[in-house]
């Protein structure tokens, strides 16, 4: 099938979807869509078993999209940078501490929690898989996606402290996830290096890739300050958003971690210094409504991969059901040791909102990221547990933590809306 051709099917189905959902389901686009797309697979995965080549006609859509491809090379820095691009730096900062430690401690606590927890559960179970595809499996599930849950939780009237943790904390934790990850991926199984070695790797990607990010950042907005053309301007920061985003990965520091760098710059100091008010306007519009379509592009895929993981779904649904408990769990420590640590401890002003590590477990869901690392596994007999694992939780986080954390957080925190 031409490339062009298996785009436009997608985006036709994505559409579809999105149509249907406003027509008929009526939730929040992000969340319809995946509903839609999901019940798409299941009616196609049904329709297969009596007509084959309804089943081969959707693994060929599901296969032609090179998901983990489409992921790392092509949107992830698009919408880390429209993400960042509207973060409130003043906001930022005064939660600089907690954001620090849930990306980057938290994510390894995460980790190894759900890591080592999930190699005895497999073990138990006779399941093929190591320590370190457990480890590569914690690492993978650990980042959260917070787009889905914003909107609702600002209906439901959230402290805009609280919504920018959560935002920080998610567009920090994508690089540091995807950091241990890779680094994890180029472990051999027969060769373990040393915790300093991996320690080493992991500072060289996290601060290369901020003082990247920063360095790039700044310059455009140097850059900025000397044009007044909306069209150039938006090509600018495109730029920031793909050859910035590929640099990075060319230089072996973390793009992810440095796109959201370039936008936090362009945001910020962009913002304040070299943007004149329209330009200003159009740049964040576009930006704005290319994070809407693109995650929702994004999630309607999500619900579309069910029609690959047909085979295996039902293979390992048990360990995959059993492995949702215990990611929530190590998303509870993850949160509570470093939230814990800044009350004791630090000498800091850290205000924590009420039934703080309660919103932020709930709210930190899992998508596409978490998909596509799972997808770009290497092939091997763990490789199609990991993946139904991770397609399971992020489709729990999408269909009932982003439905429910609304009502959660407005009977936790006393507010109505």
């Amino acid at each position: 099938m031409p490339v062009f051709t298996l785009i436009s099917a997608v985006i036709a189905v994505v559409a579809l979807s999105g149509y249907a959902n406003h027509k008929l389901v009526r939730l929040p686009d992000s969340i319809g869509i995946t509903v839609v797309a999901l019940l798409l697979s299941v009616g196609t995965v049904t329709v297969g078993q009596f007509v084959p080549q309804v089943a081969a006609w959707g693994e060929q859509v599901v296969h032609g999209v090179d998901f983990p491809g489409l992921v790392f090379h092509g949107l992830l820095g698009l919408l880390l940078f429209a993400g960042s691009l509207h973060v409130d730096v003043v906001a930022l900062r005064r939660a600089r501490w907690i954001v620090l430690l849930l990306a980057t401690v938290g994510v390894v606590i995460s980790t190894a929690v759900i890591g080592w927890t999930f190699f005895y559960l497999t073990d138990l179970l006779g399941l093929p898989i190591t320590l370190r595809e457990s480890l590569l499996f914690g690492a993978l599930i650990s980042p959260t996606d917070p787009i889905a849950a914003l909107g609702l939780l600002s209906r439901a009237q959230v402290p805009a402290s609280l919504l920018t943790k959560i935002t920080g904390e998610a567009l920090f934790n994508d690089g540091t996830g995807v950091v241990l990850f890779v680094i994890l991926l180029g472990i051999s199984a027969a060769h373990m290096p040393d915790t300093g070695h991996i320690a080493a790797l992991f500072a060289r990607q996290v601060l290369g890739g901020t003082a990247f990010g920063a360095l790039v950042g700044f310059g455009a907005v140097a850059l900025l300050r000397t044009v007044d053309s909306p069209s150039v301007e938006i090509l600018i920061t495109l730029a920031l958003a793909t050859a910035g985003y590929d640099a990075a990965l060319a230089l072996a520091v973390s793009a992810p971690i440095a796109t959201v760098v370039m936008g936090l710059a362009v945001g910020w100091h962009g913002r304040r210094y070299a943007l004149a008010q329209p330009t200003r306007e159009r740049l964040f519009q576009f930006w704005q409504l290319t994070d809407d379509l693109l995650n929702l592009l994004l999630f309607g895929l999500v619900g579309l991969q069910l029609t690959a993981l047909a085979g295996t779904v039902r293979e390992y649904l048990l360990p995959a059901a059993l492995a949702l408990p215990l990611v929530l769990a190590a998303r509870f420590v993850s949160v509570g040791l470093p939230t814990t640590l800044l009350r004791r401890f630090a000498r800091l002003e850290q205000r924590f909102e009420r039934h703080f590590v309660k919103l932020m477990t709930w709210a930190g869901l899992r998508g596409a990221l978490s998909v596509a690392l799972a997808l770009s596994l290497p092939p091997g007999p763990a490789r199609a547990l990991i993946v139904t694992a991770t397609y399971l939780i992020a489709i729990f986080s999408i269909l009932v933590q982003a439905t429910t954390v609304g009502p959660l957080a407005r009977r936790w925190l006393g507010t109505s809306g």
